[in-house]
């Protein structure tokens, strides 16, 4: 009869399964704790803030009661000291030079990369000229426009002048997202839908357009961004009431004391913009979830008549040996 002795572990190899601590990886995981803590902390401060009470500073810690009062001033003008006016019309002015520009940077963006889609003489020197606004600071760029509408005598505003240099800002920004999407591009797709009949303008409709069409929606996100956030490029073009969101501002902070109304309204912005992300998230997930069950039935006849039969060469076999 024979036993078998039982090894004795070793403390060497305890300490080897002991799991060991990955340091790099909390480290890295620390060092995003703190970018988003200095990314957003600003903001939420800002937050909090806007919610103090008459006495109420602009720096910490938080003066009570609790008030909507700075709220109430952003758009109601009887309150005194509020600029609900002026406000307004800025924002308007911003909300809609912001769409202009976004739509205009988006077709601009998009019909340059589609020349670039093939090698043309002179494509090098075309490409830097079209990212030279992304490398001219802001304010130079908004002297140079101001000096050129300035020579042809046209007058200063936000539509004539302010639109055109913040147009020009965001074409680079958008021209970048086109060409990334032509890189991934399958030139096949197009070959094949003209091999099916299709002429080059139905083509370009029916197959170009909804494949590219995520790249143009970048393109116009960045040019109505770019100029809703602009103040260094519209700052010698601001004429009184027609000024920009980010021109009031300056000017009230330049002007006059600053009041937590102003922490309100960059809060409001900010749940504004939020909010148009996931509504944005929401519709995409909703159209992508409905084309999925749509094309359900679909993927079924293919799996009971394509796979289960080992696709179409085993049932053209099968056709011909029934033959």
């Amino acid at each position: 009869m024979s036993t078998t002795a039982a090894t004795p572990t070793s403390p060497r190899s305890t300490r080897r399964r002991r799991k060991r601590i990955d340091w790099a990886k909390w480290i890295l995981a620390l060092y995003f704790v703190l970018f988003l803590a200095f990314l957003y902390m600003p903001m939420i401060l800002m937050g909090v803030l806007s919610f103090q009470g008459p006495f109420g500073g602009l720096t910490w810690p938080f003066r009570g009661p609790v008030t909507l009062n700075w709220w109430k001033s952003l758009f109601d003008s009887s309150v005194p000291g509020s600029q609900a006016e002026n406000i307004g019309i800025a924002g308007r002015n911003s909300l809609w030079i912001s769409l202009a520009a976004g739509a205009i940077v988006a077709l601009l963006a998009f019909t340059l990369s589609m020349a670039f889609r093939r090698n043309f003489r002179g494509s090098s020197v075309a490409f830097y000229v079209i990212m030279l606004a992304l490398m001219t600071p802001g304010f130079l760029l908004a002297l140079g426009t101001q000096l050129f509408w300035s020579f042809l005598d046209v007058p200063t505003s936000i539509w004539r002048t302010a639109l055109g240099a913040n147009v020009i800002w965001g074409i680079p920004f958008g021209f970048l997202i086109m060409l990334a999407v032509w890189n991934r591009y399958d030139n096949a797709i197009e070959e094949a839908a003209r091999d099916l009949g299709a002429n080059k303008r139905r083509t370009f409709r029916e197959v170009t357009l909804p494949l590219v069409w995520t790249g143009i929606f970048g393109a116009f996100l960045f040019g109505a961004t770019l100029t809703w956030n602009d103040y260094d490029r519209s700052i010698l073009f601001q004429v009184n009431s027609t000024d920009t969101l980010p021109l009031t501002i300056g000017g009230l902070t330049f002007t006059g004391a600053i009041r937590p109304d102003l922490y309100a309204l960059g809060t409001a912005t900010t749940l504004a913009t939020v909010s148009v992300v996931v509504l944005f998230l929401l519709i995409t997930t909703i159209v992508l979830k409905f084309r999925g069950a749509s094309s359900a039935p679909v993927r079924r006849v293919e799996e009971e008549f394509g796979e289960e039969l080992g696709g179409p060469m085993r049932i053209e076999a099968a056709d011909t040996d029934e033959r």
